[in-house]
This record gives structure tokens, C-alpha cells and sequence, in this order.
């Protein structure tokens, strides 16, 4: 098995049907049949002796395999159940791998990778446009263990991951991954490198833990906070967009005071705020409260 051509799509149709499986269009099962994408993969990973890889959806272990060739300790979570056999076909013989047949979702993580091996870990995973959030919102709340994360997400979704103010892209995710990671664009991806096509381009995106957040902000909650109300009504004025926040429950007033304080005209609307910018309204917003 482990000669198999992974990256073939008449090798992967062989396996799935000696297995008798289909691929799931519900669980986002589109299998990566592109060397070049592959390796690049790989290569943004960092994949070598001594890096601990935490891979999400491996599928059929195309990555996976790459990644534990190259040297790398490499835990594997995958939901399918199904593919539990597939997987331990593929990847018999290589010792510096482990198979988790779970929902990533549902598993505490920070206890777990503490467990599998402490430092920190590089996440990697190609990941269904429905579970992409989720799934950056956790690694981000385990960050002190996670170094990267190197995902293939839908185009759209990497567009958002990287946008800047004054753009239709700029929302709340930018603001909250841009927060804390340095956002880098590996490279983009034809629909045509997957078995089966999926409906959709993507993106293999890399995200490098920062040392420190982006901004100084005194209480983060607060900042994240303020930055779902601006975007919650974001062809508001943003001083109308925070005073109908329920989360907020400032009245206009109030939500001018800060404004004023954090030196921001309330009529620009959010998408308009760097960073740095909500940094100022958050912590003027802390100031008041006090």
C-alpha cells in the first residue's frame, strides 16, 4: 500500500472501491491529486525532525504521508470513521504517526497536544468551507501552543483571511486572525487538482503565530466585542453600529463618548478601522468603564 500514487486520481477511485467507499460531499471529501500543490504544502509546513504536526482531515493521507517522510511527529485527526482503515493502509510503516478518528471539534486540544508531546505544534489541514471558522477560532484559543497553521480554505475565505480596510472583504475574521497571526498566500488552487471537483476554488494560506498581538489592547474580549458590533451593522455609521449592539449595551450616547475619547469620528464606518484604530476605541472603552 504504501506505494500507492496518492496524487492519481485512477490509483484514489482503485483504493476508495477496494475499501467500498465513496467520497462525501457532505464532509467535504475532495482529495488533492496535484504534486506541485503538494509539495508546497509541505514545504510551507516546515515538515521535518523535531516539528510536531497536528494534521486536521487527512483524508487519504496524501499529506499526511509527505509530512511523516520528511521526518515530522504527526498526529492525524480525522471524523470520517470510514477512512480509519484507509488511513492505516496508507501510512503502515510509519511509526511517527498517530490516527485520531474524531471530530476535532469535540476534543480538548490544549490538554491533548500537551499530552502528545508539548512545544508547540504547526496545524495543517484542507478544510470544508462550512467548519473553516471553527476550526481557525479554535487553534487561535489554543494558540500558546500552535507556532502556523497551514490550511487550504475556499478563495473566498482567503480573501477574507487577508483583507485590509476600505475593502468588501474587511470584517470581523480578518480583524480577529490579522489580531494574531501574520497572514502569508502560499499559493492559489484550481477546482481541477481534486477528485472528485469540488464547486469552488481555493487558497493554501499560512498563518504565523505573532509573539505579540497586532495591537496593544488592555481587554481583548472588549476589542472583539466591539468589533462584531461595527460589522454586525456595517453600512452603519459606526456610532450607530456600537450604541445597537446587545452584546455593548451602550446607548448613542455612550458610544460617542468613546468614540470621542478614542479620538475616532463616529460617522466612518467600521470597515474603515485598522487595527490599531479598534485598538484605540477598545481601550478608551476600558477607560470609561473604570
Amino acid at each position: 500500500m504504501p506505494d500507492i500514487n496518492l496524487t492519481s486520481a485512477p490509483q484514489i477511485k482503485q483504493l476508495l472501491a477496494a475499501h467500498g467507499l465513496h467520497p462525501k460531499k457532505r464532509l467535504g471529501q475532495n482529495f488533492l491529486i496535484d504534486r506541485n500543490v503538494l509539495d508546497r504544502i509541505i514545504d510551507a509546513s516546515g515538515a521535518g525532525p523535531g516539528v510536531n504536526i497536528l494534521e486536521i482531515g487527512p483524508g487519504l493521507g496524501v499529506v499526511t504521508r509527505e509530512l511523516a517522510e520528511r521526518g515530522a511527529r504527526v498526529v492525524c485527526v480525522e471524523a470520517d470513521c470510514e477512512l480509519e482503515h484507509v488511513l492505516r493502509d496508507v501510512l503502515a510503516g510509519l511509526p511517527n504517526v498517530d490516527i485520531v478518528v474524531s471530530d476535532v471539534l469535540r476534543l480538548k486540544l490544549a490538554d491533548l497536544l500537551k499530552e502528545w508531546g508539548g512545544g508547540k505544534w504547526v496545524v495543517v489541514g484542507n478544510l470544508p468551507y462550512y467548519i473553516t471558522t471553527p476550526i481557525i477560532t479554535q487553534m487561535l484559543e489554543i494558540r500558546e501552543h500552535v507556532s502556523a497553521i497551514v490550511m487550504m480554505v475556499q478563495r473566498e475565505v482567503a480573501a477574507r483571511l487577508q483583507a485590509v480596510p476600505h475593502t468588501s472583504d474587511y470584517g470581523s475574521l480578518s480583524i480577529f486572525v490579522q489580531y494574531y497571526c501574520r497572514v502569508e498566500s502560499i499559493l492559489k488552487v484550481s477546482r481541477n487538482v481534486f477528485f472528485p471537483v469540488p464547486d469552488v476554488d481555493s487558497e493554501v494560506i499560512k498563518l504565523v503565530l505573532r509573539d505579540t498581538p497586532a495591537a496593544d489592547v488592555r481587554d481583548e474580549e472588549l476589542l472583539f466585542k466591539i468589533v462584531r458590533a461595527a460589522f454586525g451593522k456595517r453600512r452603519k455609521k459606526l456610532f450607530n453600529a456600537l450604541s445597537l449592539s446587545p452584546e455593548l449595551k451602550w446607548d448613542k450616547d455612550q458610544a460617542l463618548n468613546v468614540l470621542d475619547k478614542a479620538g475616532i469620528d463616529g460617522n466612518r464606518r467600521g470597515e474603515t478601522l485598522s487595527i490599531e484604530e479598534f485598538a484605540q476605541v477598545a481601550n478608551a472603552a476600558s477607560d470609561v468603564q473604570e
